[in-house]
C-alpha cells in the first residue's frame, strides 16, 4: 500500500517547507469544492485545486511564497471568467499558507485533521474481505478522501503500511463487526467464503431492520450467487423488500473486466456515484 496524500505531505515536511493552497470559498461555478487543497514544495506537488489557469497561477504564487520566510500566508480571489479565461465563470477564493519544515507532532496532527479524511462529511466505507479485490479497493480508497474500516477474520491478511484513514479490524466471527460500523457506512462484502458472506449480509440486514442507517450494502458475486443467497435469507425470515437493499453484483455497469484492479475501479466508481 502506498502513502495517502496527507501522509506524503507530512513526510515531505520533515525535509523541506511547503506551501498549502486551499479553496476557501466558491461563488457560482468553480472547478473544485471548498476544502480542496494542493501542497507544493521546491520539487514536490500533491493534490489539486482544479487544474487549468487557476492552478497554474496558484502554483506560481505558492512558489514565490516558498522563498519568503517572513510571510506566513495570504488569501486571494480569482474571477475565473474575466481574468483567467476559464469557462466555470465563478469566483474562487484561495488561501496560501507557508508550512515550515520539521513540524512538531502537535502541528502535524492539526494538519492531518485539516486535510485528511477525518473531516466531517466524508464517505465512510466498510470493506469485508482481504483478498485480491479487497486489497485493490483499499489501495484505491487510500488515495481518496474517505474513512475505511477493513474487516477480515484472518489478521495475517492485512499489510503493515496502511494509510492513516484505513483502519483494519480482525473480527471472529467476522459478522460481529457489523454492529460497530459507523452510521451511514457503505458496506462491501467480499470475504474468502460464501458462508462468511452470507453471515455478513444477514447481519447488515438485521442492522437495517433495527436502525436503518447503512447507506449501501454491496455483495461481490454473480446473479446466480445472489439467487442462492436470496433463497437462504428468505428462509431465515427476511422479506423481499429487505433483500432489495442488497446490491449484487457490485460495480458500476459498463466497466468490464475481471482483473482485481478493474473490479476495484468499478466498485469505487459506484460508491462515488451514490
Amino acid at each position: 500500500m502506498g502513502k495517502s496524500p496527507v501522509e506524503q505531505v507530512l513526510s515531505t515536511l520533515a525535509h523541506q517547507p511547503l506551501v498549502l493552497v486551499r479553496v476557501d470559498s466558491v461563488e457560482g461555478s468553480g472547478p473544485r469544492e471548498v476544502g480542496a487543497w494542493m501542497a507544493l514544495g521546491e520539487e514536490f506537488c500533491q493534490g489539486s485545486i482544479g487544474g487549468g489557469q487557476l492552478e497554474f497561477e496558484a502554483m506560481a504564487l505558492a512558489r514565490e511564497l516558498l522563498l519568503q520566510e517572513n510571510i506566513a500566508g495570504f488569501s486571494r480571489r480569482f474571477p475565473l471568467g474575466p481574468s483567467l479565461g476559464q469557462c466555470c465563470g465563478g469566483v474562487v477564493k484561495l488561501s496560501f499558507e507557508r508550512l515550515p519544515k520539521d513540524a512538531e507532532q502537535s502541528q502535524a496532527q492539526v494538519l492531518r485533521q485539516r486535510l485528511g479524511p477525518a473531516a466531517e462529511g466524508l464517505m465512510s466505507v466498510a470493506l469485508f474481505g482481504g483478498g485480491h479485490v479487497g486489497r485493490a479497493i483499499v489501495d484505491l480508497l487510500g488515495r481518496l478522501p474517505c474513512r475505511v474500516c477493513w474487516v477480515d477474520s484472518r489478521e495475517a491478511v492485512f499489510p503493515p503500511d496502511l494509510p492513516t484513514h484505513v483502519q483494519s479490524e480482525c473480527s471472529e466471527p467476522v459478522q460481529g463487526a457489523v454492529a460497530g460500523l459507523a452510521p451511514g457506512a457503505r458496506v462491501l462484502i467480499m470475504s474468502f467464503s460464501h458462508a462468511e458472506d452470507l453471515a455478513i449480509v444477514a447481519a447488515c440486514l438485521r442492522r437495517q431492520r433495527e436502525r436503518g442507517d447503512l447507506a449501501f450494502i454491496g455483495l461481490i458475486g454473480s446473479k446466480s450467487k445472489w439467487a442462492s443467497f436470496r433463497q437462504r435469507l428468505l428462509a431465515r425470515g427476511f422479506e423481499a423488500a429487505e433483500l432489495a437493499q442488497v446490491c449484487c453484483p457490485i460495480g458500476l455497469p459498463g466497466i468490464r473486466g475481471k482483473q482485481p484492479e478493474v473490479i476495484a475501479l468499478a466498485v469505487v466508481a459506484q460508491l462515488l456515484s451514490l
